[in-house]
């Protein structure tokens, strides 16, 4: 029979157009539609066309055909039907291997071909990546028809040698997985989708079904589903409805097509050539009632998609009518955010239209998360039909973490992670464990690292947090049996996942429901499951592994399988992958993500064979993915209204318009229709709206003013410059007592290494006060050693801060053997006061000098160590950096015990950093004359101080100059500067 094969125009909803069809066909017989067995592409599309008869029907009961996904285009949906094949006599097919049992029975193929070697991949966590392009390279082999025993023949011998190591490695499935699979009694999931199809073709063509048969959207990209569409365009009641294929097209463009991957119109090309009919030979879909009538748009789009061997023809173009940009718009924003706000404000405006629908088509799923939280705003919680990744949903990131947890041996950023997840109880209320886990945080986790484990936690709680050994206990019962687990080495993997599950069940416990009732939960929570189910029945598969063997197994594992919405949660707004749009309708569709390598994506090359040898092979080039994509985005084009979207930059890198994009602007330039398709810019503005403010409020700066009676009589010496440089820091600290939390999980910073290298400074002044020991360098580096104690077991300390101690020792002690014979005593870390008068009483300045020397001939030599930067002398002389000045006002007043008072006839820094030089000295007051001129403007300036903050309406204001800003502050944030420094910049 000739074949019966229809077409369905990219400008009429292609399911609600079967329907109209299949309706009209039936004739009002209840049952005449029941007697239809429609073939489809996916799973999705299903659902689709069950909506569609809804629609068509205003929602009366319908007895719907039966309704049958059998994968198409690529090996993304595995689905099949096999029903009416498998009752046939005769008819017997092996089970397919369960996706997640195939991958590890491969990675223990991968693991076993790398130690034969004795090189490759060496750990689980290396294999069950590659194990999975395996999979996939087996499913396009499959889905093709190819002869894996043909893959010995595509290496020549002035290939590289990689090349050769290549085909090697894809021994695995020439000769050891065919092996495995017989033993397990099953079949690749393509083998067996192509059998269940050979086999229902060939029930077909041996008895025709007495009823009807339709193959709707298929192209036919699958050998297999190819060979079904001919056997079904044949059938006496049989019909194949193609999407929109241009049936006016010319023989010369058709062989083009035929022979160029990337075009969207290849697949249909290649299943009529299969089926020995031409273009001319298709009949549109009856469907009484429904016009497309963008025509013009049609040819637009038909234009510009031309083959690129037959774009010269657009230099003649003409007959392109300016109503084909009806409906049509193009966005160009100038980042992703923008992007994703502008098309969050088209969907929610579509919902002032009522009964209409709209939906964002884009392969970008960072795109389509921004969207959805965009949506957040309005309260319109939409679903993304291509899916999240099982790892990265709730109870997927919970699992991880609390692996996490245990193979970091309780570390406080994956302890805080894990502990701080909406899932995590512990068998308390949630809001009674996360006060919990705060006062542990302050307690224990802040500040540097304590010893690891559970041991760890306990041994750095302080004695006063005790409270805390109850929450502690019960953290160790948790995690007790995966804690076990990984310290016993090598561990069957079936013994590591239950423990791994039993701990998450076990924090997720909360007062009033289990572990398993809250982590197992909704759709997310139930694919969990069935992947932890899965991956404990096929856990003997592989050898026994350690903990991080463990860790890096689960973590690729997990980040394979995909969780879609059962329904979406919107009625009218939709987000769809490409997969998930074919078919598909809405009133408003919004083509997101419209750049190179995105859509379309890159043509990535093969990780096993070159073009010529997949050429060879029979696998199609890598160019047909975007022949795929292009198809996708002809049909959308489709529509009624399309928005273009793109964004300018990408994480801060500009960005490539699509190819696709530019093809529209070359044709409609040829056409004369420049410029009609260019960057709309009201969307634009309403996207820069949406977060202006109605009006700017112009704050002034912070001036608190405590009583009197509440502001500090008592400072250190160092304070006294953020006195001067940020009064509200002084505020802050000293009368609102606020302290900064110290960093989780802090190395020893900047201040850490000044104190080490103070110490062992003032321990060896202190043991040497007199004449310097022969060995004075081996004593002073001994004495380094205890004083940086356990922190010379991080290697960043061993590596970066010890060498440079070790070269200030030795600037260090030549030093001390000049300076040694002038002096008569050396002191050191002495403790002094400085009381002054001010209006509302006495003052105290407290000190700790680094080092106080007397000279033989009399006088004292002040000097401070500085292991960071050193402050300037115009600082000094100005009062923003007194506290040397002062500690010599106390000197010369005796205020340090045990040191007669005396002139001050020196003070300097001493910088000492360990590099080039590794140490200086450099004089603040080099002489007598200097020393007293500084400390006469000290004690003058902050007598001034004292009296000018004892008036009560002085203001701790913030940062009073900003030139002499502190240059950090732990309470910036607190006084909100960058706020209204900014404002009043704008304002001056």
């Amino acid at each position: 029979m000739r074949p019966a094969v229809f077409t369905i125009a990219s400008d009429l909803p292609f399911l609600d157009t079967l329907v109209a069809g299949l309706m009209a066909e039936s004739g009002g017989d209840p049952l005449a539609l029941a007697r239809h067995t429609i073939l489809l592409p996916t799973r999705r599309a299903v659902r689709a066309l069950r909506e569609a008869f809804l629609r068509a029907s205003g929602g009366r009961a319908l007895l719907l055909p039966r309704l049958a996904p059998v994968g198409d285009v690529d090996a993304e949906e595995l689905v099949f039907l096999a029903e009416e094949a498998e009752s046939e006599p005769g008819f017997d097919i092996p089970p397919a291997v369960p996706e997640l049992r195939r991958q590890l029975l491969l990675t223990r193929l991968v693991l076993a071909w790398g130690r034969a070697r004795g090189s490759g991949p060496v750990t689980a966590g290396q294999a069950a990546p590659l194990a999975r392009e395996l999979a996939r390279f087996l499913d396009e082999v499959q889905t093709e028809g190819c002869d894996l025993a043909r893959l010995a023949e595509l290496v020549p011998a002035n290939y590289a040698q990689h090349w050769q190591q290549s085909l090697e490695f894809l021994g695995i499935l020439t000769e050891h997985w065919p092996r495995l699979l017989a033993e397990n009694g099953c079949l690749d999931p393509a083998e067996r989708r192509n059998r269940a199809l050979a086999a229902q073709a060939e029930a077909w063509r041996r008895d025709p079904p007495s009823h009807p048969v339709i193959a709707a959207g298929l192209s036919g990209g699958v050998a297999a589903v190819a060979d079904l569409l001919a056997v079904v365009a044949c059938l006496p009641q049989g019909a194949v409805v193609l999407p929109e294929v241009d049936r006016d097209i010319d023989a010369e463009s058709w062989g083009e097509i035929a022979g160029d991957p990337a075009h969207p119109q290849h697949l249909p090309a290649r299943l009529l050539r299969r089926l020995e009919i031409e273009p001319a030979d298709l009949r549109p879909w009856p469907a009484p009632g429904l016009r497309g009538g963008r025509t013009a748009r049609r040819r637009l789009v038909a234009e510009a998609l031309r083959p690129a061997a037959e774009s010269h023809r657009w230099r003649g173009l003409a007959g392109i009518d300016g109503s084909a940009l009806d409906g049509l718009m193009r966005l160009d924003c100038p980042g992703s955010q923008e992007e994703a706000a502008v098309i969050a404000l088209l969907l929610r405006q579509r919902l002032e239209h009522p009964g209409e629908t709209a939906a964002l088509v884009t392969p970008d799923r960072g795109l389509a998360r921004r969207v959805a939280a965009e949506l957040g705003r309005w309260g319109i919680e939409i679903d993304d039909s291509a899916g999240v990744p099982l790892g990265k949903t709730p109870p997927g990131v919970f699992l991880r973490m609390v692996l996490d947890v245990a193979t970091e041996r309780l570390a406080p950023l994956p302890l805080l992670a894990a502990l701080k997840h909406p899932l995590a109880a512990c068998g308390s209320a949630p809001e009674a464990f996360r006060a919990q886990v705060r006062r542990l945080e302050i307690a224990v986790l802040r500040g540097p690292r304590p010893a690891p484990g559970i041991a760890g936690l306990r041994a750095a709680l302080p004695e006063e947090k005790r409270g805390l050994d109850a929450f502690i206990d019960r953290l160790e019962m948790a995690l007790a049996p995966l804690l076990a687990a990984l310290a016993q080495g090598e561990t069957p993997v079936r013994a590591l996942v239950a423990a791994h599950v039993a701990a998450a069940e076990a924090l997720a416990a909360s007062a009033a429901e289990d572990g398993a009732a809250r982590l197992w939960r909704e759709a997310a929570g139930e694919a969990a499951a069935e992947f932890v189910a899965e991956l404990l029945q096929a856990a003997d598969s592989l050898p026994p592994l350690d903990g991080a063997g463990y860790q890096a197994l689960f973590e690729a594992l997990i980040a394979g399988p995909v969780v879609r919405p059962r329904f979406g949660r919107h009625p009218r707004l939709a987000i769809w992958g490409l997969l998930e749009a074919r078919l598909q309708h809405a009133d408003l569709l919004i083509l997101g993500g419209l750049n190179e390598g995105v859509w379309p994506p890159q043509a990535e090359s093969d990780p096993w064979l070159s073009r010529p040898m997949r050429r060879e092979f029979g696998l199609p080039p890598p160019e047909r993915r975007i022949g795929v994509a292009a198809h996708d985005f002809a049909q959308a084009l489709g529509a009624r209204e399309v928005v273009l979207t793109r964004a300018l930059r990408v994480e801060g890198a500009p960005t490539v318009p699509s190819r696709w994009l530019l093809r529209l602007e070359t044709v409609l330039r040829a056409a004369g229709l420049e410029g009609r398709l260019g960057a709309a810019v009201e969307p634009l503005a309403w996207q820069a709206l949406l977060d202006e403010p109605p009006a700017r409020l112009a704050l002034a700066p912070p001036e608190p003013r405590p009583p009197v009676a509440a502001r500090p009589r008592q400072l250190a010496v160092t304070q006294v410059e953020t006195w001067m440089r940020d009064p509200y820091a002084l505020y802050a600290r000293e009368i609102l007592r606020l302290k900064a939390l110290e960093p989780i999980d802090a190395d020893p910073g900047a201040a850490d290494r000044g104190i080490f290298i103070h110490q062992a400074l003032d321990d060896f002044v202190r043991a040497f006060p007199d004449a310097l020991p022969a060995d004075a360098e081996a004593q002073l580096l001994a004495m380094g050693v205890s004083a940086f104690g356990n922190a010379l077991e991080r290697p960043g300390v061993r590596a970066f801060w010890w060498p440079r101690f070790e070269r200030i020792a030795r600037w260090f002690v030549a030093e001390e053997r000049q300076r040694r014979q002038f002096l008569a005593a050396t002191c050191s870390e002495l403790k002094g006061q400085l009381g002054l008068a001010g209006p509302a009483g006495r003052f105290v300045f407290t000190a700790k000098a680094d080092r106080i020397d007397r000279r033989r001939e009399g006088g004292l030599v002040l000097i401070d160590y500085k292991t960071g930067a050193v402050p300037s002398p115009k600082d000094v002389e100005l009062g923003f950096s007194p506290q040397l000045p002062l500690e010599a006002a106390m000197a010369e007043g005796g205020g340090f015990a045990g040191i007669a008072p005396a002139s001050i006839s020196e003070i300097a820094y001493w910088h000492l950093t360990g590099g080039d030089p590794p140490g200086e000295v450099k004089p603040l007051a080099a002489d007598a004359a200097a020393a007293q001129r500084l400390v006469a403007d000290a004690v003058a300036g902050v007598s001034a101080l004292i009296a000018r903050f004892d008036d009560p309406g002085t203001p701790y204001r913030a940062v009073p100059w900003p030139e002499k800003a502190p240059r950090y502050s732990d309470y910036v944030h607190l006084a909100r500067v960058k706020e209204w420094s900014i404002i009043g910049e704008a304002g001056e």
